[in-house]
């Protein structure tokens, strides 16, 4: 199943190791979350307490473990690809809100600029002393 040098999937373990925790403790329930955690992330170390818990052989226990990474990163892709099209309409919004937004906020700055700073300068005003004000009664 595994067509990565060992290395290079212990690597890859380790680094998804924080990831794949809640599946681990779903197929394994009875294994501590402080043990998994204290592995590190080592495969080896996680094959072995899975092993001396289970009773599985050490290559069942890789495979399984290989099945649940090559499942996460499945899973991974399918959400990426499904926030593709999300990210593309934002895209859309931002860029129309740019054409359309952008000249109605310029116009009336440049023509003046004084009271734009004014406004600026009074908003930032009332934040801050709402912000302030909140701090105090704590």
């Amino acid at each position: 199943m595994d067509t990565q040098p060992n290395g290079s999937f212990e690597h890859h373990f380790r680094e998804r190791f924080d990831s794949l925790l809640p599946s681990i403790r779903e197929r394994w329930p009875d294994l501590a979350q402080h043990t998994l955690e204290a592995t590190r992330g080592s495969i080896d170390e996680v094959a072995r307490l899975i092993e001396q818990n289970t009773g599985l052989t050490p290559k069942g226990v890789r495979e399984q473990l290989e099945e649940l990474m090559h499942s996460a990163e499945v899973g991974g892709r399918q959400l990426a690809d499904s926030l593709d099209p999300l990210e593309q309409q934002l895209e859309q919004l931002l860029d129309e809100l740019n054409t359309t937004l952008r000249p109605r906020i310029e116009r009336p700055v440049r023509q003046r600029p004084l009271l734009a700073l004014g406004v600026a300068l009074g908003v930032g005003m009332m934040l801050g002393s709402m912000l302030s004000g909140g701090r105090r009664s704590r």
